[in-house]
């Protein structure tokens, strides 16, 4: 890493260099379009988690045991149990 003001600039310019001689291979690039789906079925799929567990956290409060609860989400009791109790606290 450069320290003294003449190796921060030699820097600037190796980087500016390497900027500007920069030619894109289009096998490296991504599609947008796919990208955008991507990032928005995460998204999706993050704020639906956030809805699963605070219906899981009303169910608890409810008083429904973790095997109905395993029921409705497609796992064991157990296997709900392990994988939100930490999460519904």
């Amino acid at each position: 890493m450069p320290r003294t003001v003449d190796e921060i600039l030699q820097h600037a310019d190796e980087l500016a260099a390497r900027f500007e001689s920069y030619e894109p291979n289009p096998a490296d690039e991504l599609d947008t379009g796919a990208v955008a789906l991507l990032r928005a079925a995460v998204a999706e799929r993050s704020q639906a988690e956030r809805h699963l567990i605070e219906a899981i956290r009303k169910a608890r409060e409810a008083g429904l045991p973790w095997s109905t609860i395993g029921t409705f989400v497609g796992t064991s009791g157990e296997a709900a149990r392990q994988r939100y109790a930490n999460k519904v606290a």
